[in-house]
Parts: C-alpha cells; sequence; structure tokens
C-alpha cells in the first residue's frame, strides 16, 4: 500500500512539474533544435542577436492577445472572434490617426474598441446563455464586417507624418542591437513583460482570479459558492478585450497600415499559445508563463522556418502537431488525476 501511495505522489509530482516547466523545456529544445539545423543547412543566422529580437518582436503581439485569451480559457470560455476584433481595433487606431487625432485619443478609442468587443462577446454568453463557441463564432463576422465598413472595404494607410514616434519603437528591430552592455529590445517587449507580470498578480493574488479557476473547473459548484457567474463572464471578456486591443496596437505598428481581412484566423494563434502553454480547454487550468513560452514557441518556429526557407505549409503543420501533443498530454494529465 505504501509503494503505491509513494508512486502516486510521484507521478502526481511528475505531471505538476511538466505542467508547470514543460512549455519552457519544450522552448529550449525548439529553439535549439533549429539552431542546429540552420549552423548545419542554413546561413547562420538564426542564432544572431538580431534574429533574437525579431523573433520577440514577432511573439509579442501574439504573447499579450494570449495572455487575455489565458484568462478566457481558465474560466472556461473561448474568443473566436479575438483575431477580427485585434484588426477591429488597429483599424480605429489607423482611422483615428490619419483623422488628426492626438495619440492619446487614438489609443483610447482603440482599448475602447477593444472592451466593447469583449463586453459584447460576455454579455452575450452570460445573458443568453450560449455556448462561448457558438457566440464568438458569430461576433467573430460581426467584428469582420463592422471593420469592413470602417475602413470602406479596404486598407487604411496613414500618413508618416502622423505616426507618432513611440508607434516605431514598440516594435522596432532596427540597429543598434546593444545598448551600452545590454541587448536592445523594442518597447512593445518589455511592455508584454509588464502586462504579463500584471495578469500573474490578477490570477495569483487577486479573489477575481480565483473565482476565474472556479469558474472554469465547475460552473455549477462557482455559483453555490457565491460567485457573480454574469459579471465575472463580463469582466473576462472585457479583459481580454483589453489586451486585444493592444494587440491591435502592436499590429499597426509592425506594418503602419490596417487592413480588415488581415484578422481571420489570428485568433487560432492566441489560442494555440495558451493551449501549448499547458492550459486546458476545458477552463480551470491555464498560466502566464505558459502562455508566453508557448507564444515564443511560435515565434521560433516562424523564425527557424524562415532562416531555413521552409514553407509556411510545413509550418503550420509543425505547429499543429504541436497542438495536438499539448492537448494530448493534457487528456493524459486529466485521466491520471481521475485514476
Amino acid at each position: 500500500m505504501s509503494n503505491k501511495t509513494t508512486s502516486s505522489q510521484t507521478s502526481a509530482r511528475l505531471w505538476s512539474w511538466l505542467q508547470a516547466f514543460g512549455p519552457l523545456l519544450a522552448l529550449v529544445v525548439v529553439t535549439l533544435g533549429f539552431a542546429v539545423a540552420d549552423q548545419v543547412w542554413g546561413a547562420g543566422h538564426f542564432s544572431e542577436l538580431r534574429n533574437f529580437r525579431v523573433v520577440l518582436v514577432q511573439a509579442a503581439p501574439v504573447a499579450v492577445a494570449a495572455l487575455g485569451m489565458t484568462l478566457i480559457i481558465i474560466s472556461g470560455g473561448i474568443d473566436l472572434s479575438a483575431g477580427t476584433a485585434s484588426t477591429l481595433c488597429a483599424t480605429v487606431l489607423a482611422i483615428s490617426l490619419s483623422a488628426e487625432r492626438s495619440a492619446a485619443e487614438a489609443v483610447l478609442l482603440t482599448l475602447a474598441a477593444g472592451a466593447a468587443c469583449g463586453m459584447i462577446n460576455g454579455l452575450l454568453i452570460g445573458l443568453l446563455r450560449i455556448p462561448p463557441f457558438i457566440v464568438t463564432l458569430g461576433t467573430m463576422t460581426i467584428f469582420l464586417g463592422i471593420a469592413k465598413r470602417l475602413a470602406g472595404g479596404s486598407t487604411v494607410f496613414v500618413e508618416r507624418r502622423l505616426l507618432p514616434d513611440w508607434l516605431s519603437t514598440l516594435s522596432s528591430t532596427m540597429p543598434p542591437d546593444w545598448q551600452g552592455g545590454f541587448p536592445r529590445i523594442a518597447t512593445g517587449v518589455w511592455l508584454a513583460i509588464g502586462i504579463a507580470i500584471l495578469v500573474s498578480i490578477v490570477l495569483r493574488y487577486t479573489v477575481f482570479g480565483r473565482h476565474l479557476f472556479a469558474l472554469g473547473s465547475n460552473e455549477s459548484t462557482a455559483r453555490l459558492c457565491g460567485v457573480n457567474i454574469l459579471g465575472t463572464k463580463v469582466i473576462v471578456y472585457v479583459l481580454g478585450g483589453l489586451l486585444i486591443g493592444i494587440a491591435g496596437i502592436y499590429s499597426f505598428s509592425l506594418v503602419k497600415v490596417a487592413s480588415p481581412i488581415e484578422g481571420i484566423g489570428r485568433e487560432l494563434k492566441y489560442i494555440a499559445a495558451v493551449v501549448i502553454g499547458g492550459g486546458s480547454l476545458s477552463g480551470g487550468r491555464g498560466s502566464v508563463l505558459g502562455t508566453l513560452a508557448g507564444a515564443a514557441i511560435m515565434g521560433v518556429i516562424a523564425s527557424g522556418c524562415s532562416q531555413l526557407e521552409i514553407q509556411n505549409s510545413t509550418q503550420d503543420i509543425m505547429i499543429g502537431v504541436i497542438i495536438i501533443a499539448a492537448v494530448t498530454l493534457d487528456q493524459f494529465r486529466s485521466r491520471n488525476q481521475n485514476n
């Protein structure tokens, strides 16, 4: 009996360790794999500091939006409208800047658009009690249509003179690569790290964070324990919308134009980052560190495939395989706990 108990405890500790550090281990393995492959078959640029900075800049918007998706998935929800909502926010930013509004006003309007998208999702899900998958599948096309109408059915360009300087530095990968003895990292990466710290504090140290885990684990039990189900769902989707709005600002800063159709399929990257990072689509589990690792893994794969001149289709297949592996690991873990 003692041996069985010890074995069970060892297994539980192993699964706990994998849940906490598995995504980081996967990030190290993927990075080392591409680094070696690039030295053998590529030009050897993958391991350079410049490429490291590019990967961080490309992963930052995915990470920010995925942090909002982490909150939603932990609560037992999903947001398929995140991709089109982010381009709607980018469109609002571009139109506001083109209308010569101040940068502060343009940003506030962008964040308000993201929060409004989240509030619509939260209210529809909470009041109508319709599965989040169905609601956000519908709002995905609604937000796309609104963005197209605002943009007049075309891409929105902004004159260079109307672009604030901070918008360029948000995602800048231009030289120099070093500032003194430290690598020069874009301000957007530091902002993403700051947001990650705030989200981590919310999940770990606030009553709201505990309510999210309770809601995702068992909604009926959470209701009996006094959790305000409707209020919690609305707040979590609004927070997710705010982070999606910030991701929209990131996306605009990368290309300096806003195209409403660019957001189609982008939500899959956000969800993938959470799942690869150990989040459960069944709800009740997810972590900030895991989500950041998941976003970084996709950034490394994109960069590695580019350096090795691998087709985008192969990149998509690789990410799909990783997602299936992550979900399979989650299922094994759940079965192990039940047994």
